[in-house]
């Protein structure tokens, strides 16, 4: 079986040390990001979870999701913003997703919420580049880092005013996430290995994040009736991106995901 993860992680260390052969061309080693605290992905009493809504354009196991054109991210991360979310993700990784740094520049410029700098983040240089262009949050992969370069990026992030959201899989990698004093932990259903979905995995993880902590359950939510079951887990929000990404309009898509306007069908 071929592990995607792995030739992920390969080819974005080429991509570091590139970036760092080029670094005298633009050193970002000083940006420091204004700060945010967890509480707008936190669940209040009653309600139901959250919403990261992402901006992506394609991804390893969906292909193309929505196509690019000058100006669609900023657009799309409006129309979140607009719709409800609490914060936006933007895929920086060019060949897996057809995202970049650039784009999250330009989404970070266009809305008030606080973004994630969602990457396979293996080197410091990464960290400074996501407080350079305006991130608030960075993703760091338990499976992707050894303990300590984890703790390292944890405190990285915090020193540069970011906010680390650390993703585990399954419950082994949520006790490894709890070992850092990052305070938002994902869980994410699909595993990176091999792309599939397992919400039942990843529903067990999430119940090991004590309430002390931000719990974010990632991938394969698709629907209202979704976000509804995870009202009754640990979950204090949900990252979306897929679904809302291949609507017609992802504002509305949001809206009616949130219970805040009616799609035909399923979200009706």
């Amino acid at each position: 079986m071929t592990d995607r993860l792995a030739s992920i992680l390969a080819r974005k260390r080429r991509e570091i040390a590139r970036r760092h052969a080029h670094r005298g061309l633009y050193d970002p080693r000083g940006a420091r990001a204004p700060g945010v605290d967890a509480s707008p992905l936190r669940r209040a009493d009653g309600a139901l979870p959250r919403v990261i809504a992402e901006v992506k354009f394609k991804s390893p196991s969906a292909g193309p999701i929505r196509a690019w054109r000058p100006g669609e991210g900023r657009r799309v991360a409006r129309a979140y913003e607009a719709a409800g979310a609490s914060a936006v993700s933007v895929l920086c990784d060019r060949e897996g997703f057809g995202g970049g740094v650039l784009e999250l520049r330009r989404v970070a410029a266009a809305i008030g919420l606080p973004v994630l700098f969602k990457e396979f983040v293996l080197d410091e240089a990464q960290v400074d580049l996501a407080a350079a262009a305006g991130a608030r949050m960075v993703l760091l992969l338990v499976r992707a880092l050894d303990a300590d370069a984890l703790a390292r990026l944890v405190a990285r992030c915090h020193a540069r005013g970011l906010l680390p959201v650390v993703e585990a899989a399954d419950e082994a990698e949520v006790e490894a996430a709890l070992r850092t004093d990052a305070e938002v932990v994902g869980i994410n259903a699909r595993d990176l290995r091999t792309f599939e979905v397992d919400p039942a995995r990843a529903r067990r993880a999430i119940e090991r994040v004590p309430p002390d902590r931000v719990a974010v359950y990632m991938s394969g939510v698709s629907h209202r009736d979704d976000l509804l079951a995870l009202a009754g887990t640990r979950c204090d929000a949900v990252l979306v991106g897929t679904s809302l990404m291949r609507a017609p309009d992802p504002g509305a898509r949001l809206a009616a995901l949130l219970g805040r306007a009616a799609l035909p069908g399923r979200d009706g």
